[in-house]
């Protein structure tokens, strides 16, 4: 069986490291918000080069806050209105929802998955005040387009780099270091995962750095003095050592997810399965290969008669979750086709070459 995801061979390659740095977290005495997020902090912004990296407890509590401090500075404004793609993952749309603003859903490009830039010119009005640039299954969005726009109407403009660790523009800026503004989530499953729950916001927006870092801990600056309401949402100190640890080989393993990616993409030759767009630059890191085909069960079901695993990104549109009634009765006709035909197959750094060339077979004999 070719697994979809070996989260435990994945992370034995730095079995030793993880050891010898629990023990040293141990022996300290110390574990919160002491010299592994400090060192964190500093290596992430530094990565991506921004100024600042706030760490926090996951990658739904970076977004809300991002948001959360928005409005308290007075940029935002409860019941303001922002833009993001109908196709995400739910945490997206929960973030705005959870800062008390109002998401306005749109379509997505049906060959990239990510927002369309069209659809974003067709909904601004002057409810607008920012726009959620989800970069999903780790391919940048067409960011000039997004902050051309953003600059005419004058709106705050977000990543949700979540699935893009690593990710690099055609002007040769990271995920992270696009927007104003960027919330990271380091799941196990990402391209860098903790062994947890984590996550992280990048920029390089002083004001709102200092806002974030108040308001993920109680609203304190100091201990037991509150100067604002607050909440719990810190980077664990521990997770925050292995994601020290993995951040120095995020850009090897994204290389060889990348190779992978090429071998599916210039080898799969089967009509019946759509395979992602890619234009070879560096704005793809494959946290995900998603296909699309006509019939999604008949193929699980040849992917299992073979032994290849899967995982769908995602079965039900965020529209259609009983979490979000009052959005049950919007139609997406582009978002709905997309998420009743895609599937994802194997993808990470440590499939062999034998894997990789099993899953191909297995495609162009289905």
């Amino acid at each position: 069986m070719i697994p979809f995801l070996d989260l435990k061979a994945i992370n034995k390659t730095y079995e030793k490291e993880f050891q010898q740095e629990f023990e040293r977290f141990l022996d300290s005495g110390y574990y919160i918000l002491g010299q592994q997020v400090s060192r964190f902090e500093t290596a992430f912004a530094n990565y991506c080069e921004t100024k600042h990296c706030i760490g926090t407890a996951n990658g739904l509590d970076a977004l809300t806050l991002i948001f959360k401090a928005y409005v308290h500075l007075g940029l935002l404004k409860l019941g303001d209105e922002v833009i993001v793609p109908a196709n995400t993952y739910i945490a997206s749309i929960l973030s705005i929802i959870n800062a008390g603003l109002k998401p306005v859903l749109v379509e997505p490009n049906p060959d990239t998955f990510n927002i369309s830039v069209s659809e974003i010119e067709t909904h601004v009005n002057s409810k607008t005040k920012a726009i959620l640039a989800v970069h999903l299954y780790g391919q940048l969005v067409d960011m000039d387009a997004i902050n051309t726009i953003a600059k005419t109407h004058d709106l705050i403009v977000i990543e949700d780099a979540a699935q893009a660790h690593g990710a690099i523009s055609e002007s040769n800026k990271k995920a992270g270091n696009l927007a104003h503004a960027a919330a990271f989530s380091f799941y196990p499953t990402k391209n860098l995962g903790a062994l947890g729950d984590a996550g992280a916001v990048t920029t390089n927006n002083n004001d709102l750095a200092d806002c974030i870092k108040l308001l993920r801990n109680y609203g304190s600056s100091k201990k037991y003095v509150n100067d604002i309401l607050g909440y719990n949402s810190r980077l664990d100190e521990l997770q925050a050592a292995f994601l020290n640890i993995k951040l120095k080989q995020l850009d090897n393993e994204n290389a060889l997810r990348l190779q992978i990616a090429k071998r599916y993409l210039s080898e799969i030759k089967n009509k019946k399965i759509n395979l992602p767009y890619y234009n070879f630059s560096k704005n793809h890191v494959f946290h995900a290969f998603v296909v699309r085909v006509q019939n999604r069960q008949d193929f699980i079901n040849h992917l299992e008669k073979h032994h290849v695993g899967w995982l769908i990104h995602y079965p039900i549109a965020p529209h259609k979750q009983k979490a979000l009634p009052h959005f049950n009765h919007f139609s997406f006709p582009i978002t709905e086709a997309i998420h009743e035909s895609i599937i994802s197959i194997p993808m990470s750094q440590i499939l062999t070459k034998d894997q990789v060339t099993k899953v191909i077979h297995t495609l162009n004999i289905y």
